[in-house]
C-alpha cells in the first residue's frame, strides 16, 4: 500500500521550504523536483512546480501553486521531542525568518505552516491516573507559548507555575 502524502501549497517557495525542512530534520531529504513545462498555467517554463521530499520517512509534496490558497491552523504537524533542548531547537528554527508563536506549543513557520512542538513527556503525564495533577499541568500549559517541560512537570507535581 502506498503512503498518504500531504501536499503543501506554496506561493513560489516550495523548494526553499523543502530545503529548510529537510535540513532541520534528521533522516530527511528532497527526492525529486519537477519543473513547469512550456505552456503550463501556474508557472513559467523551467520554474519549480513541485518538490517531493521526505521528513523522517514521511513523504510530502510542496506545490508552487500561487497565491490562491494559504495555510491555516486547521492542519498542523506535530513534532514529539525528547526533551526541552529539542523543543527549543525546533521552536527557534521555526520562528527564525518570520515565524509566529501561538499558544500551547503551536507556531507557524515563515511560510505559514502550523507546527506543534511538544515534549513527549507531556503525553506521558497526560495519561497518568491522577486527574487533579493532569488538570494542574493542563492549566499551566494553557499559559505557555513555547512548552516548558520542567514547568509542566512542576505543575503536575503541585507546584505553582508563574504565567
Amino acid at each position: 500500500m502506498k503512503p498518504i502524502t500531504p501536499c503543501l501549497w506554496f506561493d513560489g517557495d516550495a523548494e526553499a521550504a523543502a530545503t529548510f525542512y529537510t535540513d532541520l530534520f534528521d533522516d530527511s531529504w528532497i527526492t525529486h523536483v519537477d519543473r513547469y513545462p512550456s505552456g503550463t498555467p501556474g508557472g513559467a517554463e523551467g520554474e519549480v512546480m513541485t518538490v517531493s521530499f521526505e521528513l523522517r520517512g514521511s513523504p510530502f509534496i510542496g506545490l508552487n501553486g500561487g497565491p490562491a490558497f494559504t495555510f491555516s491552523e486547521a492542519v498542523s504537524f506535530e513534532i514529539l521531542c525528547d526533551g526541552q533542548a529539542e523543543v527549543d531547537r525546533y521552536w527557534d528554527a521555526f520562528l527564525a525568518g518570520g515565524g509566529v508563536e501561538s499558544q500551547c506549543g503551536w507556531l507557524k513557520d515563515r511560510w505559514g505552516v502550523s507546527w506543534q512542538v511538544v515534549p513527549e513527556r507531556l503525553y506521558e503525564l497526560m495519561r497518568m491516573p491522577d486527574r487533579d495533577a493532569v488538570n494542574r499541568m493542563t492549566a499551566a500549559m494553557m499559559t505557555m507559548k513555547r512548552l516548558d517541560q520542567a514547568a509542566l512537570e512542576r505543575a503536575f507535581g503541585g507546584e505553582a507555575v508563574p504565567s
